[in-house]
């Protein structure tokens, strides 16, 4: 009688030992989680972000003080403007020199025509030689004065002309610093990067923020991964694109199944965490790999569920 009583719970405990885990793999739910923080300093004017509200990407969800960075601009743009009015335009000056250099060039005219008529009595006996000699000579001064005329007036407008773009040359750095306060204007405005979830908020409206604080924390949670880990022998059943079936507890021994898909194997083996469970429990190496799955609202960060490569 005691020989049978140990050879039943000999039984016992090796059926317990040997019960079959009817999964492959396990793990926890998981999605990219983007922490959005302030860029720029300031106090939060105006701020509509609560956990658990679905944001759309490009939302615009508040407003960071930048009143100071907008008169900044305001007098960058107006500096701008005034460099026109610094510009030098041809002054009375120079339009007296450019006059008289047209009564010049007129003057050397109407003398080179005497040149000709004088010429002409000079042979016909009836004008001197000394009156073609001072007419000759008068020629000569004009054509110097006209030299001297004309080198002045290009003095004069290449003197204009390098002033103003040395002016102008200021135009150009003036405009990029003002393009940079724009940015950080832009950057007082508040826009959510992706569609998701907001899981977790950090900020209050009407409090003092600076760049780099974050704001809040979000996640798109339509489609979540399960990241789950395989042991080695586990390798040659499964490849990325695959379907599976995934599974989370529905109450007492049942389950919710999902459809899945494996998007990613790594390719680097790593000590098993305690907390998971694999087909051999017995095995110190796995590899990790993650389940995309469609979310019905049910699932959720953290989550535990299970893989099953083949229908048990």
């Amino acid at each position: 009688m005691k020989k049978l009583t140990l050879f039943i719970s000999a039984a016992f405990i090796l059926n317990a030992c040997t019960e079959k885990i009817d999964f492959d793999a396990s793990g926890n739910f998981e999605a990219d989680e983007v922490i959005v923080s302030a860029e720029q300093n300031g106090v939060l004017l105006s701020y509509k972000v609560q956990e658990g509200q679905q944001l759309k990407a490009g939302e615009d969800i508040g407003q960071i003080d930048v009143k100071v960075v907008e008169l900044q601009k305001e007098q960058t743009e107006a500096s701008i403007a005034a460099l026109s009015e610094k510009t030098v335009k041809p002054n009375d000056q120079t339009e007296l020199v450019r006059r008289q250099l047209e009564v010049q060039k007129s003057q050397l005219a109407q003398q080179q025509r005497e040149k000709i008529r004088t010429e002409n009595l000079v042979k016909a006996d009836a004008a001197t030689r000394k009156q073609l000699d001072d007419i000759n000579a008068s020629i000569d001064q004009l054509r110097k004065q006209i030299a001297v005329t004309e080198q002045q007036l290009n003095v004069n407008t290449y003197n204009t002309n390098t002033q103003n773009r040395s002016i102008l040359s200021e135009k150009a750095p003036m405009e990029k610093a003002a393009a940079q306060l724009q940015e950080q204007i832009n950057k007082g405005q508040i826009i959510n990067p992706i569609n998701g979830t907001v899981l977790t908020n950090y900020a209050l409206k009407g409090e003092m923020q600076v760049i780099g604080k974050p704001l809040y924390k979000i996640a798109n949670t339509e489609t979540l991964d399960l990241k789950a880990y395989i042991t080695g022998t586990q390798l040659s059943e499964i490849k990325i694109g695959q379907e599976v079936k995934v599974r989370i507890d529905n109450g007492k021994d049942h389950y919710k199944e999902y459809p899945g898909k494996i998007i990613w194997i790594s390719d680097k083996s790593e000590f098993s965490p305690k907390t998971i469970q694999t087909k051999d429990e017995r095995a110190n190496l796995v590899y990790a790999i993650k389940v995309k799955v469609k979310n019905d609202g049910y699932l959720k960060i953290g989550m535990y569920g299970e893989v099953i490569f083949n229908d048990k």
